[in-house]
């Protein structure tokens, strides 16, 4: 490992990269295209893990493998340092290993796992806590006298049933016995009568009450222990919240970050100012905040960054072996915002317009609907930044009656597009995508080769709430996604496929490609499944419909143009 003035962390590129180019500005971590001495760093980085043994970690790589995988995020920050000497700082995201302290890897901005320190401390006695309450709560004693209390309840209730069932029968005689004797009886009998049944409902009520009495009597000896054990559990869970807050706290305090301005900031004011909100466990370890803390930290000058997968992908989100990702939202876009300060960073590219000049061609239109062949990178609606869009060219057109969206299209889809430009048409239209009877087919070419000829893909999907707009699929809360989808051909290395939605989710076609219970193969150009290219190549290539109007069929297509 090469090192420079004994600093272990920093690595000396083996490659000559004397002709490559400075990049201008500092990498946006969000979406970004790797610059080429981060490419050839991450390389190197990625030479060393299948190279080196130091430590064993489990990444899922090997055939055959049936032990606990789990792949990582690594991440490698191009620096130059005083002497104006250009290197790399690598780092992963978590522990490795079971470890925090690597040489190759920047230390992590706290180590929690430091033995005698406060945390592993700490987490005995929360582990403790833990065991006592899952102790207490799978009880013998516990699970016995509940079972003996359901069971006395029960023959409680049921004899409690019989009586009541027994006192509203006497009462309804008694109901009928007057309206029967009233017009035998002179004024006193009946007077008379009726006392003798209010004394008898006065009996029944204090039957009932006796009864009721009794049974409460019968019960509280069970129910007052059962109650004692869950107070003892609750005073248990109450210690545990309580010492669970005071060592989040303290391990808050641990975090603070430093920025290009050499100013620093706790992680709790980070998330303060961000967005009001309480960081969420992990923040700050992440690959990326721990290469820009330990560059400020020692005097290295960040060039740019880049961040790759290692291993295989989570069940649920989508991650696949070296390629590289953005940073994540929920966890890092407060920190880095903040950490980026002082830095000269490329703008954000979500919020350039840069298709002003980019034509948006018509293909179909009448008195209720206008059709679209939408172009790649082109918004359906107006973004939060981006403003031009299907929509707001259309209200360039037509600015009294305005356009109606009836259906979207992503941002890096294109196809074919329909507007309503009436209410009327625009609910018509609308009420046949909520009934399923619209016919849509997409085209796809995939990343890979595809063996099967045909399929239904059903994978429930949710968004990533550490990682917007990022889905992943969820039998839990996900929604129901279902894709039919046939084989068109294989092109080299490559696949193209039709895919007929049966359901309108975000992501759905992209995820239903790659999820490893899909087609597990992304589409050429998914920078946020697959690898980025000069587009995505999926396209909205056909779409029949009952025209609002001639109450007729209509259809369309248009051919991708990859």
């Amino acid at each position: 490992m090469a090192t420079l003035d004994n600093n272990a962390y920093f690595h000396a590129f083996k490659e000559d990269i004397s002709d490559i180019e400075l990049p201008l500005r500092f990498t946006f971590p969000f979406c970004y295209e790797p610059h080429a001495l981060a490419i050839i760093a991450a390389e190197e980085l990625q030479t060393y893990l299948e190279t080196q043994n130091e430590w064993t970690h489990n990444f899922g790589l090997e055939e055959n493998n049936d032990s606990l995988a789990i792949g990582k995020m690594f991440g490698i920050l191009v620096v130059r340092d005083q002497q104006h000497r250009l290197g790399y700082l690598a780092a992963v995201s978590g522990k490795l290993a079971g470890s925090n302290k690597h040489q190759y890897f920047v230390p992590p901005i706290f180590d929690m796992l430091e033995e005698d320190g406060f945390f592993l401390n700490e987490e005995v006695h929360l582990n403790a806590l833990n065991r006592k309450i899952e102790f207490l709560e799978n009880s013998e004693e516990l699970e016995q006298i509940t079972s003996n209390l359901n069971r006395l309840k029960g023959q409680w209730d049921t004899q409690l049933d019989l009586l009541k069932t027994k006192l509203r029968s006497q009462k309804k005689e008694r109901k009928e016995t007057r309206t029967r004797l009233r017009p035998l009886l002179s004024d006193e009998d009946y007077e008379i009568l009726m006392e003798d049944m209010r004394s008898q409902s006065l009996k029944d009520k204090q039957e009932l009450q006796r009864y009721q009495y009794d049974m409460r009597l019968a019960l509280e000896s069970e129910n007052l222990r059962i109650q004692q054990l869950l107070y003892e559990i609750s005073v248990l869970k109450e210690e545990r919240k309580m010492r669970s807050g005071n060592l989040q706290k303290r391990l808050f305090e641990q975090y603070n970050f430093f920025n290009a301005t050499g100013q620093h900031k706790n992680v709790v004011a980070v998330f303060q100012d961000f967005d009001q909100s309480t960081p969420p466990a992990g923040s700050g370890e992440c690959a990326a905040p721990k290469l820009l803390q330990y560059a400020y930290s020692n005097n290295l000058t960040p060039i740019a960054l880049a961040e790759f997968w290692w291993g295989c992908s989570p069940s649920s989100e989508i991650r696949r072996h070296k390629n590289y990702y953005p940073a994540c939202r929920k966890k890092c876009e407060p920190i880095l915002g903040y950490m980026l300060q002082g830095l000269n960073v490329d703008p954000n590219p979500m919020q350039q317009e840069t298709t002003l000049q980019t034509e948006l061609p018509q293909i179909y239109e009448d008195e209720d609907i206008i059709v679209f062949n939408k172009p790649a990178e082109f918004l359906s609606v107006p973004g939060i930044y981006v403003k031009d869009s299907v929509y707001n060219r259309v209200l360039q057109r037509y600015p009294a009656a305005g356009p109606i969206i009836i259906h979207r299209l992503d941002m890096s889809t294109s196809g074919l597009l329909v507007v309503a430009k009436n209410k009327e048409a625009h609910q018509f239209i609308q009420d046949q995508f909520i009934q399923h009877t619209i016919a849509k087919e997409y085209i796809a070419l995939l990343d890979g080769i595809v063996e099967q000829e045909s399929g239904l893909i059903d994978l429930p999907l949710r968004v990533d709430l550490d990682d917007r707009p990022r889905q992943m699929v969820c039998y839990s809360y996900g929604k129901p996604a279902q894709t039919k989808w046939e084989r068109i051909a294989i092109e080299g290395d490559k696949t193209r496929v039709r895919f007929y939605p049966l359901t309108g989710r975000t992501h759905q076609l992209r995820m239903h490609a790659v999820h490893p219970n899909g087609l597990n193969t992304p589409i050429v150009g998914d920078d946020l499944y697959g690898k980025k290219a000069n587009r995505l190549h999926l396209h909205a290539a056909f779409i029949k419909f009952i025209h609002p109007s001639s109450r007729r069929e209509i259809s369309f297509e248009i051919p991708p143009d990859f």
